[in-house]
């Protein structure tokens, strides 16, 4: 019954947004999201779209699974990755202000093709990791709801990855923004009835949640905040999701949604981590991300909405990630023709792409999180002193900072490897990508502020 239920409401919801999208397709609407009449989206449109594809699956299951093992800590070091809604709105408000129509266009202006060239790298990482997590949460809630299927997993990744792609190759970034506002709402409904039915549960304590120490201690999630604090001011400019709809409406109207979505995931995530932190709570025993946790500690109807909040919000970022995928091959690379034939052939690419990342075996969650993070660090000196101080920063010092970051992305990932034998072998893997943030972030300041030159 509980596995009919999650299978019948979220094709509900797929049809539902097969629906909501926009019946004709243009250029303008499929890269730039402009509606029928080319009006751009209003506030609540960019706002829900801001915060649906932030707070998606991935992060929901990184908050939970952070409250399990380090309590409030843990919870909150996630939190702090949305202060990216705030960092990534005011570079987005200095970036206009200066004329700029793009991150790209600021880099080009600066560091020419070279410059553009690292980022949109990097972003297509970003992108590839978005398509990867989201579908494999999927797989792990089908696997968790249908285990007597042994290919429970590989077939809704399929199924799931071809209903996305589907409606999101119809109508580009258009599709999404409206499809976004309906999962959105959706989404905050299902989970505030979820998470009301965890706060009024028996033996529910806030106190005791918010006081958590975890399954493990506090000391990582602590750690892992200090990360979130070094990571938060790069980690939205290397987002093409959020960058994209930082250039979509007024700046007014772009200020204002950046704000609100800021709030609204925050709590969202919060509220999310309390569910992890409850089970580490009641000694509930860790079970595949977890998500056979709760089905052994919920009512099936508040594990059902629980699967419903992953699933909905998974979809919603695979839509945008494969809308800001047609614009990066297109529009930025110049790869395809800038066509609805173009964009979608991009969207197959990345959407093939991910599908076969999951399909492949790693299942590791946060360690996309880390290592996109830690790459995207060497946009903080180029930023900080090129667009915030204004200062002319050369090319070789751009190339070193990009250079410490790619390298420390690669130390966190073969951390196992590079790691192996020495002191740093010995530390927790958070504690390592805290030294790694600090060195890669000392490199890049060290060779922007030696070569900086003040504009005359």
């Amino acid at each position: 019954m509980q596995t009919t239920a999650i299978l019948v409401i979220f094709g509900l919801i797929v049809l539902a947004s097969l629906i909501a999208a926009p019946r004709k397709a243009t250029v303008e609407g499929f890269f730039g999201g402009a509606g029928a009449e080319g009006r751009a989206p209003g506030l609540w449109t960019l706002v829900l779209s801001q915060v649906t594809t932030w707070i998606f699956a991935r992060s929901l299951m990184n908050s939970a699974i952070l409250g399990y093992f380090y309590g409030i800590w843990g919870v909150l070091a996630y939190a702090a990755y949305y202060g990216s809604f705030l960092t990534g709105g005011y570079v987005v408000g200095l970036l206009r202000a200066q004329g700029a129509g793009s991150v790209q266009d600021w880099l080009g202006d600066h560091f020419g093709g070279a410059g553009t060239t690292c980022y949109n790298l990097v972003i297509a990482l970003r992108l590839l990791s978005e398509v990867f997590a989201n579908l494999l949460v999927v797989g792990l809630i089908f696997a968790a709801a249908l285990p007597e299927m042994g290919f429970a997993r590989e077939a809704s990744i399929l199924i799931v990855a071809g209903l996305g792609l589907a409606y999101s190759a119809w109508g580009g970034l258009s599709a999404a923004l409206r499809t976004d506002v309906l999962q959105m709402l959706v989404f905050l409904v299902v989970f505030a009835v979820a998470f009301v039915a965890l706060i009024t549960s028996p033996g529910f304590s806030i106190g005791a949640v918010l006081t958590a120490e975890g399954a493990s201690g506090a000391w990582n999630g602590k750690i892992l905040l200090l990360v979130a604090f070094l990571q938060v001011f790069s980690y939205p400019i290397h987002d093409p999701v959020m960058m994209d709809r930082g250039f979509l409406a007024d700046r007014a109207t772009t200020r204002a949604s950046f704000l609100h979505a800021f709030w609204i995931s925050v709590l969202c995530i919060l509220g999310f981590g309390f569910f992890g932190i409850e089970a580490a709570l009641q000694g509930a025993e860790y079970e595949a991300e977890l998500l056979g946790t709760w089905a052994q500690m919920f009512p099936a109807w508040v594990f059902t909405a629980l699967m419903i909040s992953l699933l909905v919000s998974a979809l919603s970022t695979l839509d945008s990630a494969l809308a800001s995928s047609a614009r990066l091959m297109v529009d930025e690379l110049g790869i395809a023709s800038r066509s609805l034939a173009g964009g979608r052939m991009a969207m197959v690419l990345f959407m093939v792409s991910g599908a076969a990342l999951t399909l492949w075996g790693n299942q590791s969650l946060f360690d996309a999180v880390a290592v996109s993070g830690t790459a995207s660090l060497f946009l903080t000196p180029v930023m900080i002193v090129g667009l915030v101080m204004r200062r002319r920063v050369p090319l070789w010092a751009y190339v070193v900072s990009f250079a410490a970051a790619m390298t420390g992305a690669f130390a966190y990932f073969q951390r196992g490897v590079i790691f192996d034998g020495s002191a740093l072998g010995e530390w927790h893997k958070y504690e390592q990508l805290l030294a790694i943030c600090v060195v890669v972030l000392l490199i890049g300041f060290a060779a922007v502020l030696a070569g900086a030159r003040r504009v005359e």
